[in-house]
């Protein structure tokens, strides 16, 4: 039987990559601290998701969870077993590496015992002039079941009464349990105190409340407070999605998402277990819905911990090239008409972007633009520059996917701006995603009607850009317009029958191209010709493709995968994986194969997983400029040479740094900034 690695412990795996960055002494003490934030945000998130997808597999029958490929409960034992490993390494590194070290820069998170009497003053007057409009405590009662928000903290109380004064006998005394959200959606999830000694304070939300509950509670003995989290399944479970209103269905299903069932209860571990049950028994809540945790929780509200220390502790910022080619030309069509441009997030410019669709919208000689949005960013300058063209009395047409899981709502909204300012919208298939990034403008040249295209790994969204590491490609080569007009004629015409040439499209030809030229590997291998293959891509799960791997590796060929998240694949002698987690998410995929020496090299939306390959619309495109695929050959040598921030890939995935014998320093998103410079103009 081949092996495969569990796809969610790969990706916890992949996840402690993250907190390995939080971790490392050489990181920059607030990026550290961010990297808690992502780690903390991404747990959430597989929370909410695959956990919540998986438990919901306990409920099939047994019959029918033997036919299933591994075992639910098992499973799920494994992923709690790592993530309290995980939850414990992360607290160790909060409290032994973070805390001590913002001493250091005179940065201080206090407790209600730490405070300078200025402090106590600021206090309550924020308490009750900010704080307590917003608290509503809530008494707990077995006999009544209460909901708890999906992803908020609460504060458990635990109250005393006394019959009379005198008789404070703990036998004596009538317990209450109460609720108290903390109001982090209201406001800031840190509260900067006045600074004493030339030191510098903050105080969590959650402990400003504590400080004050006797306030709250009037009549009653504070015994004893903890947080408390509830994560819910965020599944939209659209029933019956090939028929009806699949927009409806959706727009339905979106409020359904925060009444969610639990899927991960989140406690002080400190709470006592008389003060857990009767929360669990209020809350309805089962035993494998909780998940002991420390202190605090929603660690993702550290993306806005405040600065209060200066730029020195946080990342340099890398400030984006300008393109020579671009920057020669006044009129971005010239330039694309001379050559093919690629361009690399982040280290250089998304602004050419925007200025692209601006410049279409006002040419006299465009008739239309095409576009797939999958997630903009909020206040999205791309929607605000169609929109100028569609006012300019272009044809625009927008692909809006919805289904972008926690972007939906976001999704709906630039849908209407845009119809508001005229573009024609349309929106998700049924039992399809559309996830490849394209963007079509034709032009009247010459009396006859040419195209530029725009083909990219990442979404059009300006904000990503700055931190997502992704390829943009500006092409006038018509082998790659014509067959993008296709690709509109699929998402807008519905036509299921297309047949493309030089664009690998899934589901159409993507996989039956991809297994081709493995197969022509193992061919070559076989013929004792030099056979390779380099894959960079964010996930690699689809069982079907990692097979052909192994059966390319058995034939003597040489594949090294640089992959940043989830890995099935075990590694073998003729297979090598490494894994670059750093300052930039590493988002765009690149293909390479040897072919005999005469290098293919293709750039994707896709990774080699069953969805992406099966069940979306992607657009995978090979580059044909020679200038352009030395770049890229460039780019992924550096970082197949980088020793300072690779993770090897074993069978075991226990994510050691790779070992190198070389004196010098390789950290690849820095080299690949350096190395773009030689493309860039000397403005910059």
């Amino acid at each position: 039987m081949t092996n495969f690695y569990n796809r969610e412990l790969s990706w916890l795996s992949f996840n402690y990559r993250v907190l390995q960055e939080a971790k490392d002494p050489s990181v920059p003490l607030y990026e550290r601290i961010k990297f808690l934030a992502i780690y903390s945000s991404n747990l959430d998130e597989f929370f909410r998701v695959r956990i919540a997808s998986l438990r919901s597999l306990l409920r099939l029958k047994k019959k029918t969870q033997k036919k299933l490929q591994f075992n639910p409960e098992e499973l799920l034992r494994k992923i709690h077993k790592t993530v309290y490993k995980q939850q414990e390494e992360f607290g160790k590194i909060y409290r032994e590496q973070i805390i001590p070290q913002l001493g250091t820069e005179n940065i201080f998170i206090v407790r209600d015992d730490q405070l300078f009497p200025n402090h106590k003053d600021f206090l309550k007057d924020f308490f009750e002039r900010e704080l307590k409009p917003y608290l509503q405590p809530i008494l707990l009662d077995k006999k009544i079941e209460t909901f708890l928000q999906n992803k908020a903290i609460y504060i458990a109380v635990r109250l005393a009464s006394f019959k009379t004064p005198e008789s404070e006998n703990k036998k004596k005394k009538r317990l209450r349990y109460a609720l108290i959200e903390v109001p982090a959606d209201k406001l800031e999830r840190f509260t900067i105190l006045p600074e004493a000694e030339e030191k510098k304070f903050l105080i969590f939300l959650d402990d400003i409340i504590k400080l004050f509950l006797s306030d709250l509670f009037p009549g009653y003995t504070i015994d004893s407070a903890f947080s408390i989290k509830l994560t819910r399944d965020a599944e939209l479970y659209i029933d019956d999605e090939f028929e009806g209103d699949l927009l409806e269905k959706i727009k339905k299903s979106l409020g359904k998402r925060k009444t969610g069932v639990p899927s991960r209860f989140l406690y002080d571990s400190q709470m006592p277990k008389d003060f857990l049950k009767y929360l669990r028994t209020c809350l309805k809540l089962d035993k494998d819905d909780l998940i002991p945790g420390g202190k605090y929780h929603n660690f993702n509200d550290f993306f806005s911990f405040p600065n209060l220390g200066g730029k020195h502790l946080e990342y340099e910022p890398i400030i984006p090239l300008q393109s020579k080619i671009l920057e020669k030309h006044k009129s971005m069509f010239k330039a694309i008409t001379q050559q093919d441009i690629l361009l690399h997030y982040p280290y250089q410019s998304y602004d050419y972007v925007i200025r692209f669709i601006d410049e279409a919208a006002k040419d006299e000689n465009v008739s239309s633009i095409y576009i797939t949005l999958y997630r903009v960013a909020s206040n999205s300058l791309v929607v605000k520059a169609l929109s100028r063209a569609s006012t300019n009395g272009k044809k625009v047409t927008a692909f809006v996917e919805v289904k972008a899981r926690f972007d939906e709502e976001s999704n709906f909204s630039c849908a209407e701006e845009l119809q508001k300012a005229g573009v024609k919208v349309f929106y998700s298939f049924p039992g399809l995603k559309v996830h490849s990034k394209v963007c079509l403008v034709s032009r009247l040249e010459n009396e006859k009607k040419v195209y530029y295209g725009y083909f990219s790994t990442g979404n059009f969204n300006e904000k990503t850009a700055r931190i997502y590491s992704d390829l943009g490609l500006f092409t006038k080569d018509e082998r790659l317009t014509i067959e993008a007009r296709k690709v509109f004629d699929v998402l807008t015409k519905q036509k299921d029958k297309e047949k493309f040439v030089n664009l690998l499209v899934a589901p159409f030809n993507l996989r039956s191209i991809l297994e081709e030229l493995i197969d022509k590997e193992i061919e070559n291998a076989a013929a004792g010709k030099k056979a390779y293959i380099i894959l960079k891509i964010n996930s690699i799960e689809d069982q079907k493709m990692i097979k052909l791997l192994y059966k390319a590796s058995g034939a003597g060929v040489k594949i090294t995968l640089i992959i940043r998240g989830i890995c099935c694949l075990i590694p073998d002698k003729n297979i090598k994986a490494i894994s670059i987690v750093d300052r930039f998410l590493e988002h765009s995929r690149v293909f390479i194969f040897c072919d005999g020496g005469d290098e293919k090299i293709f750039v994707s939306s896709a990774d080699w997983m069953t969805r992406n390959l099966s069940r979306r619309i992607e657009v995978c495109f090979p580059l044909y400029d020679e200038d352009i695929k030395k770049q890229i050959r460039g780019i992924i040598n550096i970082q197949l040479n980088d020793n300072d921030k690779v993770r090897v890939i074993n069978k075991f995935q226990n994510n050691k740094y790779k070992k190198s014998t070389n004196s010098i320093r390789v950290r690849a998103q820095y080299e690949v900034h350096e190395y773009l410079k030689s493309f860039s103009s000397s403005d910059t």
